[in-house]
């Protein structure tokens, strides 16, 4: 091309380009830039190079594409090198211990990114630098990465991967030696040393480096093998699942899961699911659904009911593209399917898991040693079946990245972590794995299923019963999407100003607020000292409201997508409680929160697609 000189009349930008232009070589988002800079097409380099990709603790995720804010070679290079000279100041033994790297099957043809390319540039660098490097030599779901890293013993996992976020998306998302993700401070650690580390070193584009290379070592088989021995431990009733006549249909939404999840029906001895054809065999354009995410519900469902109706399956099974999160329908007596929320699942998968530990362990006192956790926007059903059963509740943050690390501590100190979950579909049935696994669950879900059908018992009939027992906890959550950050800077400043500076609503249309916690601020208006228990972030928005007659909403940022959530929750004592009744109470609660707090035709906020 004539000209390749950056002038875009902004110097920052500039030079960022010219960096660029210096250190990339993939012919094609090399192509896109020099195309870019020829034409002066000022707003597009800007989207490209105005900033860089932030590195927190969910790692990176952006769409595929050319230059610092996107996911390309020369990112993930950059990323790797620092995230190498970071594992290198923690841990002396990084040479002999190494990492794992895994990938889904992500692809944007355009820039010539993908996964697989990803993962092997991001082992290249590790290699290049003398770091033992367990590569996946195929498409893998996301729990057999921190899986191989508390299996092994290394230092660290990557997968690379964007779960259920839309097709142009790639990640890049990190673990710790105790297979958990990483949580502060080293989010903050590692975004440091990747800005120290940004020019390519010597051999980390050199893909032949790592063909022959000793360091290199391929761990599919052995994680299969082992990972499905492993998770029987929670297989309790194989005689019932051999024999039994459910019949169930599972769907991998174009994603890596399928195999796996057959996998781990045979691991349980269950009879093999029907696969969706249209949807087993992973797909990079996700052809046949808008949005690659079954917590959506129904509409990425739709082929799943048919193939069920064909087959008289009465139980779905999907999981999310990486397979780490699981959704579950169950067809009812009127024909129709009901869809779980995550956190109905999560109620049965909490149950479930406790009842077959009881059958195990017959001493009574065995009990105080259990935990269960569930992060803060998730439902308290777990909490009032511990206070009636004994064991410990206990809840984090949001996010699997809490929930695993606590986890871990817990472990360590001997204790039993049975189950933990978040609401938007994951869930830890096995601490072999310390991160959600929408495997694992996909067949205990199966089992569970089966034993019930033997007490002429469904999924949704159970979740009465444990509503009976334990009290009805009703659930709300969705969302607005909303990509202008100012407007949602000024929504929260709003409700921490309200009448008047650092004052927060005391009543929402009808109902009375009772409690306040900022965890942005780290205000707690329970608390004495008024200061929160959980860790606070000013780097994301999170503001929980108690009311008065036991309902419970939280409002947050998303941390991946360009969202703010909302949960809402009313929670009965056991009794004779009208869930109808409480329904229509929630929905008068979501209604006025959704006028009073969101205000989303001021703020021009688009809900939830229905």
């Amino acid at each position: 091309m004539a000209k390749c000189t950056p002038n875009t009349g902004n110097k920052q930008l500039d030079e960022a380009i010219t960096q660029w232009l210096q250190y990339d070589k993939n012919p094609q988002t090399l192509e896109i830039v020099k195309k870019l800079v020829a034409d002066n097409n000022i707003e597009e380099l800007n989207v490209c190079f105005g900033s860089r990709m932030d590195f927190g603790t969910a790692g990176l995720r952006s769409a595929m594409g050319a230059g610092t804010s996107r996911m390309n070679d020369l990112t993930v290079i950059q990323t790797t090198q620092g995230f190498c000279r970071y594992l290198e100041q923690h841990f002396i033994d990084l040479k002999e211990r190494g990492v794992v790297i895994g990938f889904d099957a992500r692809a944007h043809p355009a820039s010539g990114g993908n996964s697989k390319r990803f993962a092997t540039l991001a082992a290249t660098v590790f290699v290049s630098h003398g770091v033992p490097v367990f590569l996946f030599s195929s498409i893998t779901p996301t729990p057999f990465v921190p899986y191989t890293v508390t299996y092994k013993k290394l230092c660290a996992g990557i997968m690379v991967t964007a779960s259920h976020n839309p097709k142009q998306d790639n990640g890049y998302k990190v673990y710790w030696s105790n297979g958990s993700q990483i949580i502060p401070p080293h989010d903050a650690g590692i975004a440091s040393a990747i800005e120290e580390n940004l020019e390519p070193w010597p051999q980390s584009w050199d893909e032949m480096l790592i063909k022959d290379s000793p360091l290199l070592k391929d761990p599919y088989a052995e994680i299969n093998r082992h990972y499905f021995q492993d998770i029987q431990q929670h297989c309790f009733h194989r005689n019932i699942n051999k024999t039994s006549k459910e019949k169930f249909v599972h769907t991998s939404v174009h994603g890596v899961g399928h195999e796996f999840v057959k996998s781990a029906f045979k691991a349980f001895d269950l009879a093999q699911p029907y696969a969706v054809p249209e949807q087993k065999d992973p797909d990079p354009e996700f052809s046949t659904v808008k949005y690659p995410n079954p917590e959506e519900g129904k509409g990425v469902l739709t082929l799943s009911f048919a193939l069920a109706a064909k087959e008289g399956a009465s139980i779905i099974l999907a999981n999310d593209p990486d397979a780490d999160r699981l959704a579950v329908a169950e067809k009812q007596e009127s024909g129709e399917w009901k869809v779980f929320s995550g956190n109905e699942l999560g109620a049965l998968l909490g149950w479930w898991m406790f009842t077959c530990w009881k059958e195990q362990n017959k001493d009574p006192a065995a009990v105080k040693d259990v935990y269960m956790l569930a992060s803060t926007v998730s439902s308290k059903i777990l909490r009032a079946i511990a206070v009636k059963e004994g064991f410990h509740f206990e809840e984090t943050l949001t996010g699997f990245k809490w929930m695993g690390n606590r986890s871990h501590q817990l472990l360590e100190q001997g204790k039993k972590v049975l189950f933990a979950f978040e609401e938007a579909i994951g869930y830890m049935c096995s601490p072999v794995v310390l991160d959600k696994d929408g495997v694992s669950a996909a067949a205990i879900t199966a089992e569970m299923a089966c034993y019930l059908a033997t007490k002429d018992t469904s999924l949704s009939q159970q979740l009465k019963h444990i509503y009976e027992e334990y009290g009805y906890h009703i659930t709300k959550a969705s969302y607005f999407i909303c990509y202008d950050s100012e407007t949602i800077k000024k929504l929260f400043n709003r409700l921490r100003n309200f009448e008047g500076e650092g004052t927060y609503p005391k009543t929402c249309g009808s109902f009375t607020v009772s409690g306040v916690r900022d965890l942005t601020t780290g205000y707690d208006s329970n608390e004495s000292d008024k200061k929160a228990i959980l860790p606070t972030s000013k780097s994301s928005e999170m503001l929980t409201f108690t009311f008065s007659n036991g309902g419970v909403a939280t409002m947050r940022t998303s941390g991946t997508e360009p969202k703010i959530k909302y949960y809402a929750e009313i929670c009965a004592p056991p009794g004779n409680s009208d869930p109808e009744q409480l329904k229509t109470e929630l929905k008068s609660l979501v209604d006025a929160i959704v006028e009073d707090f969101f205000e989303p035709e001021k703020n021009n906020l688009t809900p939830q697609p229905q």
